[in-house]
This record gives structure tokens, C-alpha cells and sequence, in this order.
């Protein structure tokens, strides 16, 4: 941030001396003018007051005239360089405000940069408990996942263990009912035998009752 903004300035004092630098070659002239302007008019009030001479229409009155058009030169070179003078400071005059506001503008700049700056350190911080929260639920899930699959494991040989039960107890049931079937065919068999036996002696009986 530092370096940015000594950048921005030492830009900024670049500019302002290009724009001062052409000023300083327009006053030394603006002033090397009006000392010979004022010198070329001591000339001409020299030279008006010595035209008394006999020789008035000869050689001075054409140095008069020469300095004459000579001063008017300079008038108007002055005034143009007087001229130029106004435009360059109201130009500096711009320059100084647009270099004013350049620097507010950087100050805003640098402000909103550094607010922008703070906000990306609020992030990344945020950005970093949720990558820290976002392991630990990976993790958590890896846990609960190794705990389902036990579990489903468990589970499957729970149910192995009790279709194996349930197979036993029915061949169980199985042999119980298929002895008791055979108990009750042979209590059926004995039964019978029991009754044609009770039958055979009631027979025998009876003869033995009509003798007596």
C-alpha cells in the first residue's frame, strides 16, 4: 500500500514540475523584455531631446523611428507573452485542482482498498473455519459410514444366525411331529389290539356263562 501511494506521488510531482517548467523560460524573457523596453525608451528620450541638432531629419530621426517600431515590437511581444502568462497559470490553476482531486481520489482509493482488504481477511478467516468444519463433517461421515457398514455387517449375520436357528427348530418341529405321528399310529395299533383282544375273551366268556 505504501509503495502504491509513493508511486502516486512522485508521478504526481513529475507532472507538476513539467507543468512549472515551462513558466520559469517565460518570466526570464517577460522580464529581459521590459529591461529592454525600458532601455530602448531611455534611448528614444535621449535621442527626442538631442533632435535639436542641426541634423534633426538625418540619422537620429531614423534611429527614433527604428526604435519606435522597435518598441512596438516589444509592447506586443509582452503582451503576447503576458497573454500566454494568464493562460499557462490558468492552466496551472487547472492542473493544481485535477492533481487536488487525483489525490482525494486516491485517498478514497487507498481507503476502499484497504476496507476491500479487510473484508478479503474476514473471508479467507471464514473461508478457513469452513474448510476446518467441512474435514471435520468429512470425517465424522467417514466414522459414520465405517459404522454403518459394521452395523449392516453385524446385522447380516444376525440374520444368517437366525434363519440358521429358525431351519433348526423347524427340522426340530419336524422330527417332533414325526414321532409323535408314529406314538399316535402305534397307540392306534396297540388300541386296536387292545380292543379285538377284549373282544375275543368277551366271546369266550359267554359259552362258558350258558353252561352254568
Amino acid at each position: 500500500m505504501e509503495s502504491w501511494k509513493s508511486h502516486v506521488r512522485a508521478e504526481l510531482f513529475h507532472r507538476d514540475c513539467r507543468q512549472r517548467d515551462p513558466f520559469s523560460g517565460l518570466f526570464d524573457k517577460v522580464s529581459r523584455l521590459e529591461e529592454m523596453l525600458t532601455f530602448h525608451t531611455k534611448l528614444s528620450s535621449k535621442d527626442n531631446g538631442s533632435s535639436r541638432c542641426p541634423d534633426e531629419g538625418g540619422t537620429l530621426y531614423l534611429r527614433v523611428n527604428e526604435m519606435e517600431f522597435l518598441n512596438q515590437q516589444l509592447k506586443q511581444k509582452i503582451s503576447d507573452l503576458t497573454g500566454n502568462i494568464y493562460l499557462k497559470e490558468a492552466e496551472l490553476q487547472y492542473c493544481h485542482s485535477q492533481v487536488a482531486r487525483y489525490r482525494t481520489e486516491a485517498v478514497v482509493l487507498a481507503q476502499g482498498a484497504s476496507s476491500l482488504k479487510a473484508d478479503l481477511e474476514e473471508y479467507e478467516d471464514q473461508l478457513e473455519c469452513q474448510s476446518k468444519e467441512l474435514t471435520a463433517l468429512r470425517l465424522e461421515h467417514s466414522s459414520l459410514r465405517e459404522e454403518l457398514t459394521a452395523a449392516n455387517l453385524q446385522n447380516e449375520q444376525l440374520l444368517d444366525r437366525w434363519l440358521e436357528e429358525k431351519k433348526e427348530e423347524a427340522e426340530r418341529i419336524n422330527k417332533y411331529n414325526a414321532t409323535q405321528e408314529r406314538w399316535q399310529r402305534l397307540a392306534d395299533r396297540l388300541k386296536k389290539r387292545y380292543r379285538v383282544r377284549s373282544r375275543a375273551a368277551c366271546a369266550a366268556d359267554k359259552p362258558t356263562e350258558s353252561k352254568t
